[in-house]
């Protein structure tokens, strides 16, 4: 079902512009190079423009949020939307600061977004005006388990079908829907939290797979999410005594510039609601 998706990924070879931050900005584009698509990396309102007219996707992530660099989200993602790329949202940190949500929500009803990438907390912080963030990694409240499952997938749901976009929330349990169709998502390895990034690096991933398979973004957006679990796992197994997280790191991207969509598809754990 995924594996396809990945396929495309590497057939198409989507341009993704990303607008990011400079803690995770050469993990963004290391990865978006793995996955079998490019980057092109540029924040300064000058340009943003004629770059995101050369590229096929954008990312827009607020994780180090400069307000000299605020113009060039919104001139961005507009040039985006009329040229009918799909943009992908990372809200880092809403609710941590009125700044950052306040942005998020700006850009939310001024640009047209594919899809939005962020955490519990995050979307809390979006659709409820509630919640609370640790930094920009979820806290204990922001954490989605088997027992407040239902009531996640409720949540993004409803947030998918407000916003008109898909919603992937991410987790120990990830959850992706469109506001239809939902997926709870079972790949991952708690190693994942200990490498500052991967949620960045995730965003620009998912930019790739819908950029390439525009015909579904949801299940674009479940088949990114799915394959950055999958290749926590693979790199985890490859750990050895001495290894830490920084052997982790570069496991990682090694697993996502090998994974083919057989693996995809054999390793996927996924919950369809």
């Amino acid at each position: 079902m995924f594996g396809e998706r990945l396929e495309n990924v590497r057939r198409r070879q989507p341009l993704i512009h990303t607008i990011t931050n400079f803690v995770t900005v050469n993990d963004c584009a290391n990865i978006l190079l793995a996955c079998g698509g490019s980057p092109i990396m540029s924040d300064d309102p000058s340009e943003v423009e004629e770059i995101t007219s050369l590229a096929d996707g954008l990312t827009l992530n607020l994780g180090t949020l400069h307000q000299w660099a605020v113009p060039s989200f919104f001139a961005a993602g507009k040039r985006a939307n009329a040229l009918g790329h799909p943009v992908v949202l990372d809200p880092v940190g809403a609710g941590t600061a009125t700044v950052r949500t306040n942005t998020a929500l700006s850009l939310l009803k001024k640009v047209r977004f594919a899809a939005i990438r962020c955490n519990l907390s995050e979307i809390r912080a979006l659709a409820l005006g509630t919640g609370s963030t640790r930094g920009v990694d979820a806290d204990a409240a922001g954490s989605v388990t088997e027992d407040n499952l239902e009531q996640v997938v409720s949540l993004v749901r409803g947030f998918a079908a407000d916003t008109g976009c898909v919603v992937a929330v991410t987790g120990a349990i990830d959850v992706v829907s469109d506001g239809k169709t939902a997926y709870g998502i079972y790949n991952g390895h708690p190693l994942m939290r200990s490498v500052t990034g991967t949620g960045c690096q995730l965003s620009a991933l998912t930019a790739a797979y819908i950029a390439a398979n525009q015909d579904n973004p949801c299940e674009a957006a479940a088949a990114a999410v799915c394959a950055m679990g999958i290749c926590g796992e693979i790199a985890s197994s490859r750990l050895g005594p001495m290894d830490g997280t920084g052997s982790f790191r570069v496991y990682l991207l090694d697993a996502i510039s090998r994974l083919d969509g057989e693996t995809l598809d054999r390793m996927a754990k996924v919950r369809r609601f």
